[in-house]
């Protein structure tokens, strides 16, 4: 059965990694609804987080295929209620509607913000769950909407302190790795690096 899952890819910063990734997905027929990338807190290392609609089985071999990169680090696949995730929206809306003191009733019952204000327009931040996001988006509508834009899914796993350390090792061993070459020969020192 179908279902929203969030995936998270552990990757090296390399040019042409995103490609490399989403073709997996477009081979096997799987709509991505949401992409979103960024640095971790480990130098050189990346995380992609992304959100699909699939069946798990199916999932379990996109992960393995994705992992046979030579870029990737760690992949895994995630069940809602295993991660912590947020997503943000901006919308634009007709200053006009500021006169109107219903709208601001309706910015603090959602928890929104006021980013911006121009003779023109205002824009407002809202970060919630994409259920959240399009509703409010419906409640401003008749405010005179203007612009709306979403991001992709932003998540951290509930169990990954034992990966995260993992991958600090692994930085940490590949410091040491370049520390130790020599560079007079290009060979590396003596000194020969501990599985993991």
């Amino acid at each position: 059965m179908q279902k929203e899952y969030t995936i998270t890819v552990y990757t090296e910063d390399r040019i042409g990694i995103t490609n490399r990734i989403t073709v997996i997905f477009t081979r096997r027929r799987i709509n991505i609804t949401s992409l979103t990338t960024a640095p971790t807190e480990i130098e050189g290392v990346y995380k992609f987080i992304i959100t699909v609609l699939a069946e798990r089985s199916l999932l379990d071999k996109v992960v393995g295929q994705i992992e046979r990169l030579v870029e990737i680090h760690r992949a895994f696949v995630h069940d809602e209620d295993e991660v912590v995730y947020q997503e943000l929206a901006l919308y634009k809306i007709s200053t006009k509607a500021l006169k109107n003191g219903s709208i601001e009733k309706l910015i603090r019952e959602n928890a929104a913000r006021i980013l911006t204000i121009t003779d023109e327009y205002f824009v407002l931040e809202k970060t919630g769950h994409q259920e959240e996001l399009i509703a409010l988006q419906a409640k401003l509508a008749p405010y005179g909407l203007i612009e709306y834009s979403k991001s992709g899914r932003v998540a951290i796993v509930k169990w990954s302190r034992r990966f995260h350390d993992h991958l600090k090792n692994l930085s940490e061993q590949e410091a040491d790795d370049l520390a130790e070459v020599d560079y007079t020969h290009g060979q590396p020192g003596s000194h020969q690096a501990e599985s993991i």
